[in-house]
């Protein structure tokens, strides 16, 4: 369970605590205060909310799932915060001046970079975890696939937290099917269509200058922090040069913690201006690096084209042949975002300006661990094909394109509609 002891308070006092500021998302505050794990956002561990599937037409059953997992979660990069964060707290604890929640985020602290170990983007046991009981609900809720087929093809990144991630998941649908014949693969040809991202920096640059033009004026309680760390703020000063610094460690010592199973809330240490601040900036990156903005979403976008025409050219030959029951791929956060952006995914293909972004567009959701996209393929007995997009196993519409009824549309008028971010 996700710790969020400050949430009654926060709540009970929230207009006073959280005052309403013009640039403040009420979504994303509402969130936040709920679980401010959040704040991590492509940090943020997976959650799982409960599944619903609407009936598919009449005559329709399930043959085939074409599928892009993002890697589980994972260590960040970098020691030096929690390193950092030690060195002032053990100088706090030396001179008596540590508060108890003080001694506990060291105690914390310390375990994170235990944890860590020098291992920068190391897939964690939850991360393990969560491609299990990704793939065990994917099996049970569309058995007919793996009923009917036993061929399965999974694909990951070169990069080792896939690997793992791939092996997972693959594992899982093993123990529930032992029958399953699955080909792993990883190599860098692969890298082709599961993460073409080469040359993006250069072109969301402008988008990303502007984005710092808007953050100027959010506020950003770094001296918050000091109170609740040490009973004597005058002398806290004394050795802490920079409470901005000292802030961002406590921070990024936050958003890794639950993703090493550590279920203290470290985020209550810090002010809830410093937390969203620090929360609006990594979500305004994602957004305007990966996804359909209106600054360089026309440019960005259609870096996603190999990941697409892959799945295109694999759910054809799956249809053709019936030789597949499915089509895994375990990459990262970046190319998914723009892969479904691409294909007009509704909640994370939406074309925002930089101001819009965070009352519309909320990281924590649309890209944390474990991220995935998933079409699940419907058949009639006359051979017509309709596809059900699922994103965080949630089903999804395409903006712009309407389904033939419910949630599914024809695999043809798909096609024809691939670029979906235009519209």
């Amino acid at each position: 369970m996700k710790k969020c002891l400050f949430l009654l308070a926060a709540l009970l006092v929230l207009p006073a605590a959280v005052p309403a500021q013009p640039h403040r998302s009420e979504a994303a505050v509402r969130a936040l205060l709920a679980e401010p794990t959040r704040a991590g956002n492509n940090l943020n561990s997976y959650e799982f909310f409960e599944l619903k599937d609407t009936p598919a037409p009449k005559g329709y059953t399930p043959f085939y799932i074409s599928h892009y997992g993002r890697h589980g979660s994972r260590s960040n990069w970098g020691g030096k915060a929690y390193e950092d964060l030690i060195r002032t707290l053990e100088v706090g604890k030396g001179l008596g001046i540590l508060t108890p929640g003080g001694d506990s985020l060291r105690v914390a602290a310390r375990k994170v970079l235990e944890i860590y170990d020098g291992m920068d983007g190391r897939l964690s046991q939850r991360g393990v975890r969560e491609h299990a009981a990704i793939a065990e609900r994917m099996y049970h809720r569309y058995p007919e696939v793996f009923a009917k087929q036993k061929n399965v093809r999974a694909y990951a990144s070169t990069v080792q937290r896939c690997i793992i991630s791939m092996n997972s998941f693959t594992n899982s649908l093993i123990r529930q099917d032992r029958d399953l014949n699955i080909r792993l693969d990883t190599g860098e040809q692969f890298m082709k269509y599961i993460d073409p991202t080469s040359g993006w920096q250069q072109v969301t640059a402008g988008a990303m200058r502007e984005s710092v033009e808007w953050m100027r004026g959010m506020p950003d309680d770094t001296l918050g922090v000091l109170s609740r760390l040490f009973t004597d703020v005058d002398k806290a000063l004394t050795f802490v040069d920079s409470p901005r610094r000292l802030t961002e460690n406590v921070f990024n010592t936050a958003v890794v913690a639950e993703d090493f199973d550590i279920e203290e809330d470290l985020y209550r240490f810090l002010p809830f201006d410093a937390i969203y601040r620090r929360w609006a900036q990594n979500n305004i990156f994602l957004y305007l690096g990966h996804c359909n903005s209106a600054a360089a979403g026309a440019q960005r976008v259609p870096m996603a084209k190999p990941s697409v025409m892959d799945i295109v050219e694999k759910a054809d030959e799956a249809i053709a042949t019936g030789n597949y029951a499915a089509d895994l791929r375990f990459g990262h956060d970046y190319p998914l975002m723009a892969l479904a952006s691409y294909l007009g995914i509704e909640g994370v293909g939406e074309r925002y300006e930089v101001k819009d972004i965070c009352d519309n567009w909320l990281g924590f959701w649309n890209i944390p661990m474990a991220s995935n996209l998933q079409l699940i393929f419907y058949r009639n007995k006359a051979g017509h094909v309709l596809v059900k997009f699922l994103y965080q196993e949630q089903e999804r519409l395409l903006r712009g394109l309407k389904p033939v009824e419910g949630p599914y549309y024809d695999w043809e008028t798909v096609k024809a509609n691939l670029e979906g971010y235009k519209r």
